[in-house]
């Protein structure tokens, strides 16, 4: 679980989608009240610093949750898609961005039928 993190390729399933959302509240709601309580532009600089790599972060995971799916990352873009993204299951076996990964289906026991066991 949460093999790059900052990568866009590749698939993930939908609790480690959701746990990228908890991280994601995790630091926004804390970093947010400290803005709130220091009112400076000093903190706002602070946070927007913080915010790229967090918000990177969630994009790249919420892009492979889409290709989890089947579908480009760019469908993150579409509202309310990300309701989809959280509770649809994986496509079964190995689709254009990688084997799926529960495991499901990404082994075919047929083209084994007939091979010669060394």
């Amino acid at each position: 679980m949460f093999k790059n993190p900052f990568s866009f390729q590749g698939r993930i399933r939908h609790t480690e989608f959701c746990l990228s959302y908890i991280i994601y509240a995790c630091v926004v709601f804390p970093l947010s009240i400290v803005q709130d309580l220091v009112k400076s532009s000093t903190a706002t600089i602070f946070s927007f610093i913080i915010l790229i790599p967090v918000f990177w972060f969630l994009l790249a995971q919420a892009t492979k949750r889409c290709h989890d799916r089947g579908n480009s990352g760019l469908y993150v873009f579409i509202p309310f898609y990300i309701f989809w993204m959280l509770f649809a299951d994986s496509d079964p076996g190995p689709n254009e961005y990688g084997l799926n990964p529960k495991g499901i289906g990404n082994y075919n026991s047929i083209n084994e039928i007939g091979t010669k066991e060394y």
